[in-house]
């Protein structure tokens, strides 16, 4: 079963940085029950690697990415608010991207694809709301690549959402995070299956696209978190030997075992685009009156989007006249805490979404 829809995108789609799309289109799932008014609907962004099935629903049963914050009687409450999750422009979900069929060719795009913007993922998003006849949202919400495309939905469409939550996004890339992700795509590149983009669907660069996905891992999480969750224990039976180099501590087991995930599911020449398109978004600036109201949420252990990437957001905000609140938090899981620490991330999102309501 799937709750996949889809909507298509203007046709020709001009991209941001050059180049257009035929025929492209994004992949949604929603939630809840839109207002006759067409004033409840709430726009969710995702981070680089999940698809739009953000919750379980009757159409779709599967556990989504983000269940325990959005669903019925939840943060994001899908008995008040219709909830539209959007794959990525770009992305291997569903969404056109390089892993699509270019139909000017019959071909697969793979490195003939635009390249890829931050504001192209946004614009797409903007596109599925057109699609509905949805003219303004009540929120747009977006965590780690979500949190930088909201802001670049707020800056290319001014008005067009009433309210704005940014997760643990970014105004631009730090020099850390570019320099990770230049050895993440270093890794896909440097791989002999990665054939100059032209590998088969059943021959992808598999060892380049693990690494780079062990890469990302480390950062997601605190050192403490990692100290905390496995310490120094040992694989029950893993050889010691001085000579020997196969893994050895859990750690190293469960570092192997989300790369195994990601490559079974994830598109390398996807991987590359969505990359870079994160290192070269830079908002300079934030129209006025783009959103009423915002809420920026950090970690303050997060080492991949830092706190005072938030603190950056809040106040390019603030300059743009929205009443925007600054959430820092403490949690010891890092960048991928708007994942897991639940609790924490439940009240700051439920409390600003219900302070909405009273809102004109």
């Amino acid at each position: 079963m799937s709750s996949r829809q889809y909507a298509a995108l203007p046709d020709p789609f001009a991209m941001h940085r050059g180049g257009v799309l035929r025929g492209a289109r994004i992949a949604w799932e929603s939630w809840g029950t839109l207002s006759p008014a067409k004033d409840n609907a709430i726009l969710l962004f995702t981070g680089l690697s999940p698809s739009a099935h953000a919750a379980a629903s009757a159409a779709d049963p599967s556990p989504g990415w983000w269940d325990p914050i959005l669903g019925p009687g939840l943060a994001i409450d899908t008995q008040r608010y219709f909830v539209i999750a959007v794959n990525s422009l770009g992305s291997c979900f569903g969404s056109t991207g390089p892993a699509s069929t270019n139909p000017a060719t019959g071909k697969t795009y793979r490195l003939d694809f635009p390249e890829l913007a931050v504001e192209d993922i946004a614009n797409g998003g903007y596109e599925v709301l057109r699609s509905l006849g949805i003219e303004r949202a009540h929120t747009v919400i977006g965590p780690s690549l979500g949190g930088m495309v909201v802001l670049a939905f707020a800056a290319q469409h001014p008005g067009v959402a009433r309210q704005l939550v940014s997760i643990s996004g970014s105004i631009a890339s730090s020099p850390f995070a570019i320099a990770l992700r230049s050895l993440q795509r270093e890794a896909i590149l440097a791989d002999p299956a990665w054939q100059a983009g032209q590998y088969a669907p059943d021959a992808p660069p598999r060892n380049g696209l693990r690494l780079a996905r062990k890469l990302g891992t480390i950062t997601y999480r605190s050192a403490g978190e990692w100290d905390q969750r496995f310490g120094r224990e040992r694989i029950p039976g893993a050889p010691q030997e001085a000579n020997s180099f196969a893994h050895e501590f859990q750690v190293e087991s469960y570092l192997e075992a989300q790369a195994e995930k990601f490559v079974a599911a994830f598109d390398a020449n996807c991987y590359l685009y969505l990359s870079r398109a994160m290192d070269r978004f830079e908002l300079e600036t934030l129209p006025t009156a783009c959103v009423q109201r915002a809420l920026v949420i950090g970690v303050t252990t997060d080492i991949l989007f830092p706190i005072g990437d938030q603190r950056r957001i809040a106040r390019a905000l603030e300059r743009s006249g929205a009443a925007t609140e600054l959430v820092e938090m403490p949690s010891i899981e890092g960048h991928d805490a708007f994942l897991v620490d639940i609790p924490r991330f439940s009240v700051a999102i439920r409390d600003f979404l219900r302070m909405s309501s009273s809102s004109p």
